[in-house]
């Protein structure tokens, strides 16, 4: 009968300690988003971006599922050429066993907030 109460007493604290550790991650990934404007390439074997205001380049993840889509929109005859994106997002380490080895760094996009083929001056050409 001891055991028992020790067994489910240890259960309700292992269970309170994984909902509160499941909590802080959500509440961190949300505050290391940011705003991030540049170039996107997209076809079937690389999907990157390259910042136009320090030009660090990175692998994208779309969990938003619609840069892609949108990407695919504007009708090019060719994959892999470049476009305009302002998107929020966060950047994080990237997975080597997912993510082409140039990529030290994956942009994980959560929302689109614009995307044209017209590429503006500046930095970005």
């Amino acid at each position: 009968m001891k055991n028992i109460r020790i067994i489910t007493i240890l259960s309700i604290v292992v269970t309170l300690a994984v909902a509160a550790c499941s909590s802080n991650v959500d509440e961190n990934t949300e505050s290391n988003t940011i705003i991030i404007k540049g170039l996107y390439s997209y076809g079937p074997e690389i999907k990157s971006f390259t910042d136009c205001v320090d030009g660090r380049e990175f692998w994208v993840a779309d969990s938003a599922k619609t840069l892609e889509l949108a990407y695919t929109d504007l009708n090019f005859e060719k994959p892999y050429l470049p476009v305009y994106i302002e998107v929020e997002g966060r950047i994080v380490k990237s997975d080597s066993l997912t993510v082409n080895a140039n990529f030290d760094s994956t942009l994980v996009v959560t929302k689109v907030l614009k995307i044209t083929k017209e590429i503006p001056d500046g930095a970005c050409n």
